[in-house]
């Protein structure tokens, strides 16, 4: 199974390993499912990382150390051109439509306005797709 980790679930792993999103990377980490990253999806998080509320949580070296590693242990994909058949409410969360789909990716979100999608794209929160892993 491949996954698309949006940045916010990723960001959300850092702050608290215990919960849903810290659960999900971990099962990445085991080789539950590959992860898919981009360009975009990369520089989404490192802008994100370095925001000052985030810098007094997690410090800039960690910060870096956990982009190198999903630079290593993600398989990056070429961020599709033009917009998904589907799009989102929030235009800048499109590319993460096309990314999944073009690469043929469950998208894993905390983000509602992709959610509300999900009887129409494969989109699943962090507690859903945990389920889904783990019942493969």
């Amino acid at each position: 199974m491949r996954a698309v980790l949006d940045p916010n679930v990723i960001i959300s792993a850092a702050l608290s390993p215990e919960g849903s999103p810290g659960r999900v990377f971990k099962s990445w980490l085991e080789g539950a499912f590959e992860l898919v990253v981009s360009n975009k999806v990369l520089a989404e998080l490192e802008r994100a990382l370095s925001y000052p509320k985030l810098t007094s949580r997690i410090a800039p070296d960690e910060a870096t150390e956990l982009l190198e590693l999903l630079k290593r242990g993600g398989t990056t994909a070429n961020d599709p051109e033009g917009p998904p058949d589907v799009r989102s409410e929030d235009p800048d969360d499109d590319y993460l439509i096309a990314l999944a789909a073009t690469t043929q990716s469950v998208l894993v979100s905390g983000d509602s306005d992709l959610l509300k999608l999900s009887g129409r794209i494969p989109v699943r929160g962090p507690a859903e797709f945990l389920a889904m892993i783990e019942s493969a």
